[in-house]
């Protein structure tokens, strides 16, 4: 029987999955594959621009365990992904998705593992950096890494990874088209510009506060100004 996810899990991924939604990250889109499924998400990536991936629209299932954030989640390419750290059948390898356990075995310091302090925008993040950079010291995938270290070590003479990444890309066409998804090509389409906008709950508040009491002082200083002009009034009369 299925672990059911715990309510410090389910209220942490309703919070992130929020934030992302109103704060994106950049080369990113995340759903939910079920509306009442918060432990499973959709991620879409777009292959950065400048990179053997531009032009890429790669999907992956991210998900989470019950006990969430204190163990990591798993993400698992749904796209083909030609990369020294991603499995043939889609696990991505990265040290930020690995339990907290000293494994001096994996050349992996403890803090380059998962913390509960980390989140899905850490992992996006890392994802990117990985995509670009990636780590071929332990591979998940042998033949990828011995290809991609002989075509950056040629300087692109060796062209076989290259050609096997751009073929891929290309491959990731149709998804878009079917999901409808316009891919990003240039660095200004790629990158997000938020525009912070004032919540309109905090924008009635506001408008509250100033109707409430203000505009009550304003009569009050008004009737005031009645009186004195009186007052004067009164006081010229008598001169």
């Amino acid at each position: 029987m299925a672990l059911q996810p715990t309510s410090s899990a389910l209220r942490a991924l309703s919070l992130e999955f929020k934030n992302l939604q109103e704060e994106p990250v950049e080369g990113f889109r995340v759903r939910l594959l079920d509306e009442g499924n918060l432990m499973e998400w959709e991620v879409a990536m777009f292959g950065p621009p400048e990179t053997l991936y531009e032009g890429g629209y790669f999907k992956a299932l991210l998900k989470f365990p019950p006990d969430y954030p204190y163990s990591p989640p798993s993400v698992r390419f749904l796209t083909k992904v030609w990369h020294p750290n991603v499995y043939e059948n889609g696990d991505l390898c990265i040290s930020i998705l690995h339990p907290p356990v000293d494994d001096p075995q994996s050349g992996e310091l403890p803090c380059e593992r998962w913390n509960p302090t980390q989140n899905v925008r850490t992992i996006l993040l890392s994802v990117v950096s990985l995509l670009n950079e990636p780590n071929t010291s332990s591979p998940a995938n042998v033949d990828a890494s011995v290809m991609y270290r002989r075509w950056k070590e040629s300087k692109g003479k060796h062209a076989e990874y290259e050609n096997i990444v751009r073929k891929q890309v290309l491959a990731t066409k149709r998804d878009a088209e079917k999901d409808n998804v316009t891919v990003p090509l240039t660095r200004d389409e790629y990158c997000i510009k938020h525009q912070t906008k004032p919540k309109e709950s905090d924008t009635d508040i506001m408008t509250d506060f100033y109707a409430d009491d203000y505009g009550d002082d304003m009569e009050d200083d008004d009737d005031e100004d009645d009186i004195n002009d009186d007052n004067e009034d009164s006081g010229n009369a008598e001169s």
